[in-house]
C-alpha cells in the first residue's frame, strides 16, 4: 500500500484528490495538511511514501516544504500539485528533488499514474510537461553548458542514448520499446545514470541535457 500525503490550503482541492487516490486499491491517503508547516510536520509523524504538495500555501510555503522534506526525509518521494501559474517555483522544486508534478486539472488516471510512478522511483512527466519544464530557464551560460558537458562525458554511448529519450519524456517502457529492451533493463539503467550524474530524479538528469544545448545527443 502506498501511504500519500495530499497538502493543499483548499479543502476542497484535497477532497477532491483524495477521493481519486483512494479509487485504486494500492494507494491510501494517510495525512492530510493545508500549510506547508503542516506537510513537513505530518509527512514526518506519518512516515509517508509520496507527497503531494502544492507550491503556494500559507505558513511555510510548499517550495521551502520541499526543500526541508528533502533534507529531513531523504527517501520521501515529492510530486508537486501546480496550476502552472508559478512555472519557474515548479521548476526549483523539481531541481531541489521533487520526482515529478501533475497539474491540478489533470485526469484521474493521471493523479493515480503519478502516486505510482514516484513511489517506485519514476517520475510522471508526459513529453508535453517536459518540454515546458525544460523551456522554463533563461538562456544557458558557457560555463553551465561546460559543466553538464563534462558530467555526461561519463556516461557510456548506451547510457547516453537512455538518458536522451528519458530528457524526451517517455517513460521506461517507452523506452524500452524504442531500444527493444526490457523496461526492468531500462530501470536499472535509469538507476545507473542517475548515479553517475549525482542527480536524485529524472527531471534533473532532463536539465542537464538542456544544459548541454542542441545537436549534443549521442
Amino acid at each position: 500500500m502506498i501511504r500519500v500525503l495530499v497538502a493543499d490550503d483548499e479543502p476542497l482541492i484535497r477532497a477532491g484528490i483524495r477521493t481519486v487516490l483512494e479509487s485504486a486499491a494500492d494507494i491510501e491517503v494517510v495525512a492530510q495538511a493545508e500549510t506547508g508547516r503542516g506537510a513537513v510536520n505530518e509527512a514526518i509523524r506519518h512516515r509517508v511514501d509520496v507527497a503531494l504538495i502544492d507550491i503556494k500555501m500559507p505558513v511555510l510555503d510548499g517550495l521551502s516544504a520541499i526543500e526541508e522534506l528533502r533534507r529531513q526525509v531523504p527517501v520521501l518521494r515529492i510530486v508537486v500539485l501546480t496550476s502552472f501559474s508559478a512555472e519557474p517555483n515548479v521548476l526549483r522544486a523539481l531541481q531541489n528533488g521533487a520526482a515529478g508534478f501533475v497539474l491540478k486539472n489533470c485526469t484521474p488516471d493521471e493523479l493515480i499514474r503519478a502516486v505510482r510512478a514516484a513511489h517506485v522511483g519514476d517520475a510522471y512527466l508526459s513529453p508535453e510537461v517536459t518540454r515546458l519544464v525544460l523551456g522554463m530557464v533563461t538562456p544557458i551560460d558557457a560555463r553551465r553548458r561546460r559543466e553538464a558537458a563534462e558530467r555526461l562525458a561519463a556516461l557510456t554511448p548506451r547510457e547516453s542514448e537512455v538518458l536522451h529519450l528519458l530528457a524526451e519524456g517517455m517513460s521506461n517502457a517507452e523506452i524500452g520499446r524504442r531500444l527493444r529492451m526490457t523496461e526492468t533493463t531500462i530501470k536499472t539503467y535509469v538507476s545507473r545514470i542517475l548515479a553517475k550524474l549525482d542527480c536524485s530524479n529524472r527531471v534533473q538528469a532532463a536539465l542537464l541535457v538542456r544544459d548541454t544545448g542542441p545537436g549534443t545527443r549521442g
